[in-house]
């Protein structure tokens, strides 16, 4: 037994010994960060072959020895990555984002500008037929009037995002063609700020941008639109020329709904003729008359559904959404315009009381995929397709197909039984008990 015995005691102690060093081991390569990690040599092997890459589209090796050789652009944490991936806790109102988008201070600096730089507005007006009061508006919401570019390097951040899986072929393609700049104009890659995403200069182009409608306006060269505003405001306006700006019409109007108004018919691309809109009682919210173009295209946008304000957007409206995918985006940029070229005060939006959270719209997305009523993406993104499906909702619900999910759709959606749609389940009958 005490042979037995001894044997079984050294068999635990060389089990705990091989324990600890399995342990400490664990933990050294644990303690691995930064470039002595595992990481930072996957990396490498990355980058070895997105130079090769680069390359084999036209990038010279001397831009390449140029840019990469100075730094290899590895983070342990990479913030652009961080930024790319942050979701709001709340869906951030309409009225809301239009007072810090399009606020006071902002509005008042847009107006000066437009008046403070009106020789070089004209000389842009006669070439480009765009009207000056939108290109101070992109000005000041992309960079607030050049006093912020973004707190990243352009190569730095799209070398980022290109080693992230997530959109690597398109921030790859946007890689190539900012390492072309620097290839074509010789350009000092560390004077390229920007944003995470890539987004450059005083109205935040992307570097495909840049190449397709960047202007040297002032035929110096080089195509400056970080440190030369005349190449970089005659880049603005060459784009929204270029996709077809109609300076003849407004970007739209905020209107009043008569009180019978179906909302099914709401939606940035549901589009009638002004006249049209005018016949069901659609009226300009400042009490002034219709121009004279009643048959222009326009369509009836509520950004809060039927407790919100509306408007009348017409395809301009559009044409700013080709910049920035988003509604709310479009209508800073409108009302920016508005207040630039205008006399009026400023007023601060109306906010409306009801805060939707992203989970909400997200809970709402996958229920909407549940029933198989459209194919949404399940991100808390309250776009227009999803506007568009939740109207389809509402009208099944029996509620109003404003395309605005509330707490009545989310409290229908809790209670929804399949078995019998949106019916309203009888409780028992309870039986009378004289007992």
């Amino acid at each position: 037994m005490s042979s037995l015995y001894g044997i079984n005691f050294m068999k635990k102690i060389i089990a705990l010994l091989i324990i600890a060093m399995l342990g400490a081991s664990a933990c050294a390569f644990a303690g691995e960060k930064g470039k002595n990690s595992q990481a930072y040599a996957d990396y490498l092997i990355w980058l070895d072959g997105l130079k090769k890459e680069m390359v084999q589209k036209g990038i010279s090796q001397a831009t390449i020895d140029k840019v990469y050789g100075e730094n290899d652009f590895y983070h342990e944490k990479p913030s652009a990555v961080v930024r790319d991936r942050k979701q709001l806790e709340f869906v951030l109102s309409s009225e809301d984002y239009l007072n810090r988008v399009a606020g006071k201070i902002r509005s008042e600096k847009a107006r000066a500008k437009y008046k403070e730089l009106r020789p070089l507005w004209d000389k842009v007006e006669a070439k480009y037929n765009l009207p000056a009061e939108y290109i101070v508006a992109f000005w000041g919401a992309e960079t607030n009037f050049g006093s912020h570019f973004g707190g990243y390097n352009v190569i730095d951040a799209l070398t980022e995002m290109s080693y992230d899986k997530r959109r690597s072929d398109f921030f790859k393609k946007e890689l190539y063609h900012a390492l072309k700049i620097i290839d074509e104009q010789d350009f000092d890659y560390k004077k390229m700020r920007g944003s995470w995403a890539g987004a450059m200069g005083h109205f935040q182009f992307m570097p495909t941008t840049y190449h397709a409608y960047g202007v040297d306006f002032d035929g110096d060269g080089i195509i400056d639109i970080w440190d030369n505003f005349e190449d970089a405001s005659a880049s603005a306006a060459n784009y929204l020329t270029s996709i077809g700006w109609d300076k003849n019409i407004p970007w739209g109007w905020e209107v009043n709904l008569p009180w019978n108004f179906d909302y099914s018919l709401s939606g940035r691309n549901k589009f009638k003729a002004l006249s049209e809109w005018q016949k069901m009682g659609v009226v300009r919210r400042d009490g002034k008359k219709w121009s004279n173009d009643k048959d222009i295209k326009t369509a009836i946008l509520t950004p809060e559904g039927s407790k919100g304000a509306a408007y009348l957007v017409t395809e301009n409206f559009g044409r700013i959404m080709q910049w920035n995918r988003s509604e709310n985006y479009a209508l800073a940029i409108g009302l920016l315009a508005n207040f630039a070229a205008g006399n009026k005060d400023w007023q601060k939006r109306e906010i409306v009381k009801q805060k939707l959270k992203t989970d909400d719209v997200k809970k709402v997305q996958v229920f909407i995929n549940k029933i198989g009523l459209a194919k949404l993406a399940e991100d808390g993104d309250l776009g227009t397709k999803t506007k568009e499906a939740v109207k389809l909702l509402q009208r099944e619900a029996k509620l109003v197909p404003d395309g605005y999910p509330d707490e009545k759709l989310l409290r229908k959606i809790e209670q929804y039984n399949p078995e019998i749609g949106w019916a309203v389940p009888v409780p028992a009958r309870k039986l009378h008990n004289p007992k």
